[in-house]
């Protein structure tokens, strides 16, 4: 029985993969939105197991976060390799609502994906989602979706104005910036919102991917063609090359956005983020997630999928006999000097003020409360399952209720839950359960706990939390045996869909730890450990 690709290979939040090859290495760069550092880089040699090597912008010469909103920052970023270097496109979006999007493009290179990777140079800001084409002539031409703030559409889609086309211009690597004019050269298909823009050049033609429908349950990969890069471009025979747009009941949904890629051999594959919601609902907690799809050249000179179908298929054929790796669980035990590579942060690029290794802990500084868009003291890994249990230790000993640490489930300052060790005024050092369940845009607290649980002196807290499907049950222990805490939770409402639903909400749940101090004085809590064990119960 051939090998086969099990989707999606890049599971938890890693929307809009961008696929580049270099020899017999495979590298997709995916969106990380307001999680620092920036851009997730996995690398594979078989296009079956990958491994993350890389967040390339991880310094306040790349990218400074603090203020942008829920679900803004790195849209989209594009990889690719040319001149002996890796080139990476990337927007970072400093708002969401109303009717602008402030989205900064810019380039950084390295001569490896290790790096070093340098500071960026600032392209345009004329739309999100840029990438970068180096045509076989040796010129380079920059492409993004151009952001109409208008009401009005002007030569775009009057189904969906803001999205007004896709933009071309060429770019000039020694003058480092744009020249020429940028031209509109496609509008999109009847579907409407095109974002996007991939080219890729086969036999004197251009052909051009963009993601439509939006990242929700319309969203499909569209593909077109023309012999001039420039355009006009006509639609692919059946418009949308994958789409789950119009079968509900498959198991890989909201198909779309992503890239053709080929094996040394000629196969042909194309990335496409999906999602995988919850048994019976439309809420996926583990966000966009990365699918690849088999797919081959027809006589007519188009790209179709291998299956005969558009609808993205979870079990691929692979390009040789190589198996999946099975998950596997995780334990960090912090005593090293640097933290875990799974584990990531929110939007500062001075991690050093709210966390450090100090060879015994993980020891983060209570700054400011959980949602925060500025300075948030939490430091989480992705859900990769629908069903799993996480566990921490944490050492802390609060003086006041404005202080709290413990163990998070978390999607954005509006869809969270937290068990937190803290202070009662009548109690003392106790257990408390902080939930957003997931109100937008009013964002309430809700506190699942009937009354706070009280704690034995300053001795280490061990907390857990297991999740299954869309149910979550936090646990705690002070020496004995585990104890559940507090009532089963939604674990549905830290999910792309809840609140401000799937066409605003574009990360996924982070399961991680958590302190938080708003009375000003940095109180510090300590993680001993942490363990992510996948498929549990």
């Amino acid at each position: 029985m051939r090998a086969m690709i099990v989707n999606p290979i890049l599971p938890g939040f890693n929307p809009d993969p961008s696929i580049c090859r270099v020899g017999e290495d495979y590298y997709i760069a995916t969106s990380t939105f307001e999680w620092y550092p920036g851009v997730q880089i996995h690398h594979s040699r078989d296009l079956v197991n990958w491994r993350l090597v890389k967040r390339p912008l991880d310094r306040a010469s790349q990218l400074d976060m603090r203020g942008n909103p829920d679900s803004c920052g790195i849209w989209a970023p594009c990889l690719s390799y040319a001149d002996g270097l890796f080139w990476l496109v990337y927007t970072d979006v400093k708002r969401y609502d109303g009717n602008f999007k402030d989205a900064h493009n810019y380039i950084v290179t390295a001569p490896s994906i290790e790096g070093p990777w340098s500071d960026p140079v600032y392209v345009n800001s004329s739309g999100f989602d840029p990438s970068l084409f180096h045509d076989d002539d040796g010129r380079k031409w920059f492409l993004n979706m151009l952001w109409n703030h208008r009401s009005e559409s002007v030569g775009g889609n009057p189904k969906s104005p803001a999205f007004a086309g896709i933009l071309l211009q060429e770019y000039d690597p020694k003058a480092r910036r744009l020249i020429g004019e940028a031209k509109n050269i496609f509008a999109g298909s009847p579907l409407g919102l095109v974002e996007g823009p991939h080219l890729y050049k086969r036999d004197g033609w251009y052909y051009l991917t963009v993601a439509e429908g939006g990242t929700a349950y319309e969203h499909a990969v569209t593909m077109a063609r023309s012999r001039r890069i420039d355009g006009p471009y006509e639609l692919h025979p059946n418009v949308h090359l994958f789409t789950s747009k119009d079968t509900p009941d498959a198991p890989l949904q909201r198909a779309g956005h992503g890239q053709i890629v080929e094996t040394p051999d000629g196969q042909v594959y194309h990335t496409h983020l999906c999602s995988r919601p919850l048994p019976g609902t439309r809420r996926s907690p583990l966000g966009r997630e990365t699918a690849i799809q088999k797919c081959v050249w027809k006589e007519d000179g188009w790209l179709y999928p291998e299956s005969g179908s558009p609808v993205p298929q979870v079990h691929v054929p692979a390009p040789f006999d190589v198996e999946p790796a099975p998950p596997q669980a995780v334990e960090h035990v912090f005593k090293g000097a640097s933290l875990p590579a799974e584990f990531q942060w929110l939007r500062t690029p001075y991690p050093e003020r709210i966390f450090t290794l100090t060879g015994s802990a993980l020891r983060i500084f209570g700054r400011e409360s959980i949602g925060s868009w500025f300075e948030q003291a939490l430091v989480a890994r992705r859900q990769e399952h629908h069903r799993y249990r996480a566990e921490t230790e944490v050492i802390f000993s609060p003086a006041t209720f404005q202080q709290a640490a413990g163990l998070t489930t978390y999607y954005n300052r509006h869809k969270f839950h937290f068990l937190a060790v803290t202070w009662h005024e009548t109690v003392g050092r106790c257990l408390t359960i902080l939930s957003c369940p997931g109100e937008w845009p009013d964002g309430r607290l809700s506190f699942p706990l009937t009354a706070p649980q009280p704690l034995p002196d300053d001795r280490p807290v061990k907390l857990a939390v297991e999740v299954k499907e869309a149910e979550q049950q936090f646990f705690y222990s002070t020496g004995g045996d585990w104890q559940p805490i507090g009532p089963v939770l939604d674990a549905g409402i830290t999910s792309d869909e809840a609140g401000r639903g799937a066409h605003g909400s574009f990360t996924g749940t982070f399961v991680g730890m958590m302190c938080f101090d708003i009375s000003g004085s940095g109180r510090a809590a300590d993680f001993t450990r942490f363990t992510y064990i996948p498929e549990f119960g």
